[in-house]
């Protein structure tokens, strides 16, 4: 998987040239300690670089070893983490050329208990019940990460998107099918945008949503 998102290079800060990642890194790919990975900074080729632990989940990356010079002010990155996404352990039955469903509508669901978001997502995608999407992940309450949404994805045949793109809160149009990730305390909660509604595993069907919320989306191909 990729990882789009805007960064501050200050080179002023104690430790010149780092930019640290608006995001948990372990629950998007699950790698700990340093990560070799690779970068685009504003559209360049892809080049090497080591993404380096802060803590909880907080990773920097160090711009001074890029083949170019990366001035200070506000970048577009991309980020791609070799072997992000978790292996389900059941074979798949369906693949992207064989999905689950075609995505023409979404029906709500409500999570039976707090910390099942991510599996309601899923299966309000593939058209089934949170049991079997919590059969096929293999995961209980809060094990949801970006990264068991998207392998589970896979697992149903659903394509979307190769990039999660990260807002940090900006005011963006969302794609017509996607996954929204947002912050709710020590942990992230997940709902699906479908045509300009809103469905939320623990308020139901919106019609809008206050994008100062969002951390970041995953767009679903519907």
């Amino acid at each position: 998987m990729k990882f789009a998102f805007k960064g501050i290079v200050d080179k002023s800060k104690e430790v010149n040239g780092r930019v640290t990642l608006p995001f948990n890194v372990w629950e998007v790919s699950r790698h700990r300690d340093n990560i070799n990975a690779l970068m685009s900074i504003d559209g360049s080729e892809m080049m090497d670089c080591v993404l380096y632990p802060l803590e909880k989940g907080k990773y920097e990356i160090d711009v001074t070893h890029f083949d170019k010079e990366v001035p200070d002010g506000e970048h577009e990155f991309v980020l791609r983490i070799p072997a992000s996404l978790p292996r389900l352990e059941k074979p798949a039955k369906y693949d992207f050329e064989h999905p689950i469903r075609k995505i023409d509508k979404v029906d709500i669901i409500i999570q039976p208990e707090d910390g099942l978001c991510g599996q309601t997502c899923v299966a309000m995608l593939a058209g089934v019940t949170i049991q079997d999407v919590m059969d096929e992940m293999q995961c209980r309450e809060w094990q949801a990460t970006m990264s068991m949404i998207v392998s589970t994805l896979n697992h149903y045949g659903i394509k979307h998107a190769d990039t999660i793109y990260f807002t940090g809160g900006a005011d963006v149009d969302i794609p017509k099918c996607a996954v929204l990730m947002e912050k709710m305390g020590r942990f992230s909660h997940y709902l699906v945008a479908f045509d300009g509604k809103f469905y939320d595993p623990n308020l139901g069907v919106m019609d809008s949503y206050d994008t100062s919320k969002l951390v970041g989306y995953l767009e679903v191909e519907c």
